[in-house]
């Protein structure tokens, strides 16, 4: 009982819109934007750089976070995976940080007992600390150090390149990571992204310093960041170490540039298979799917709950339930343009991918003809919004969620999702079905695997070229 009634007031808080929230904070060189659900933005007048402050005086800890809104979509080829290792190179020191002065990054916050990461995406770039609240002047003045400072060493890219590449290899070995790449490059041919974050291999090793440079100076300026605070502070003293120390940047001295190209529309169905070792098979099928702030996009994600959540779901009761399967799943991209939504069936001994396949698809066919019922809707939802709910219980956790809605465009969706969500409907989802859930804009993978040590089979020659005609 006691855990209920602290997830509902979580709930309360986090995912109503009408939370209240305290008067804003009036300090010189910060223009107050807004606030909605407890949480006030303030950009910094000299440079642009946007500011989002949610006080909780609970614990003596809080959390820094610094969103870029620079990703693996803003590469091209021969750039492909710089995001994520300009990332890696941004905790190598800077101009007046680094391991020689016994200032560097994991130096300061190490003695602090701070924890500390950062990732990278399709649509942004994060660096974040949890520590406490009594360390935030450090942590502001560090973060902003390394947002211009940056040394960029050749002798700092090389061996953290094999750190990158041991990443990119442990990807390869994993069915779904293997699998979700190929679809999505199958799927996209135009937009970026086509390739995954971790970016190509031959990239990776390949790409100059020179090159990172030059990435770094066009995307990591403070019009182009988000600075996240959450936990214990007190707003006007935070506000006024955030212009101390990133006020003395100006805003990037071009425009940011913007990733224009969209996808043309799919025409058919496209397919791929993955080969390599394993045990057991994978059948995927992905459909095109709305932008995270489309209107559309709420329902999509119901629609793939009902699909694949939990057991009552339609294709585990379809698949797992009958012994053809041993788990099913969704990957349902929420991003910043349109991306995918993917279901899996990971085969049970026995079960062929032609079978999987068929009861897949025939599954989400009665879906689109006869509907879903209200009971299947609102578990889908409740379930959502107890996630969201718990999800978001304390300052990183929170910091993490509003990284993504960031990302996606608009930090306000991570108060106003859970109220899309209590406004699906069955006709929305059955709706949603028809639009997006369409063999001609499909992409099914298959993983099958080979035996440990077993050769794959040979690329067949290719045929003598033809004269070209006259």
């Amino acid at each position: 009982m006691l855990m209920m009634k602290r997830l509902l007031a979580i709930v309360a808080l986090l995912v109503s819109t009408s939370a209240l929230f305290a008067a804003p904070a009036s300090v010189e060189g910060f223009s107050y934007v807004k606030s909605l659900g407890g949480i006030d933005e303030y950009r910094l007048d000299s440079n642009g750089l946007q500011v989002l402050l949610l006080p909780d005086h609970s614990v003596p800890v809080l959390t820094f976070m610094v969103t870029y809104r620079v990703g693996s979509r803003n590469e091209v080829t021969g750039s492909t995976g710089s995001t994520h290792l300009l990332e890696h190179l941004m905790f190598k020191g800077t101009v007046n940080r680094d391991r020689t002065k016994g200032n560097n990054v994991d130096q300061l916050l190490e003695r602090t007992g701070a924890q500390y990461n950062a990732t990278t995406y399709l649509d942004r770039t994060n660096y974040y600390e949890t520590l406490g609240s009594e360390h935030l002047a450090m942590v502001v003045e560090m973060e902003a150090d390394r947002m211009r400072n940056l040394k960029l060493d050749d002798n700092d890219r090389k061996p953290e390149m094999t750190v990158v590449r041991n990443e990119f290899e442990r990807g390869e070995n994993s069915p779904f990571q293997a699998l979700i790449k190929e679809i999505y490059q199958a799927a996209f041919t135009a937009h970026p992204y086509h390739h995954s974050t971790i970016g190509h291999r031959s990239d990776i090793e390949k790409v100059s310093i020179e090159k990172l440079r030059a990435f770094y100076d066009t995307f990591y300026w403070p019009d182009n960041a988000t600075v996240t605070l959450i936990g214990d502070f007190k707003s006007e003293e935070a506000l006024g170490l955030i212009r101390k120390f990133y006020g003395v940047f100006p805003k990037a001295p071009h425009p940011i540039p913007e990733m224009y190209t969209e996808e043309p529309e799919q025409t058919g169905p496209r397919r791929v298979t993955v080969k390599r070792a394993g045990q057991l098979g994978v059948v995927a099928v992905g459909y095109k799917s709305p932008a995270g702030l489309h209107a559309d996009w709420a329902s999509t994600q119901i629609l793939s709950d009902i699909l694949t959540d939990g057991k009552n779901s339609r294709l585990y009761r379809a698949l797992v339930d009958k012994g053809l399967a041993t788990n099913v799943s969704a990957y349902h991209g929420y991003f910043r343009d349109p991306s995918m939504s993917i279901t899996f069936a990971s085969m049970a001994p026995g079960a062929t991918h032609e079978q999987v396949e068929k009861i897949l698809v025939e599954e989400v066919e009665k879906l689109k003809k006869e509907g879903v019922t209200q009971a299947e809707v609102d578990a889908a939802v409740a379930k959502q919004i107890a996630d969201m709910a718990f999800q978001r219980d304390g300052s990183f956790a929170i910091a993490g969620q509003l990284n993504e809605h960031i990302a996606t465009g608009d930090w306000q969706n991570f108060v106003l999702l859970g109220d899309k969500f209590k406004q699906v409907t069955t006709a929305s989802v059955q709706s949603m079905a028809n639009k997006y859930f369409n063999t001609d804009q499909s992409t099914t993978g298959w993983f099958v695997p080979l035996a440990p040590g077993a050769a794959r089979p040979a690329p067949a020659k290719p045929a003598p070229a033809q004269p070209a005609a006259k």
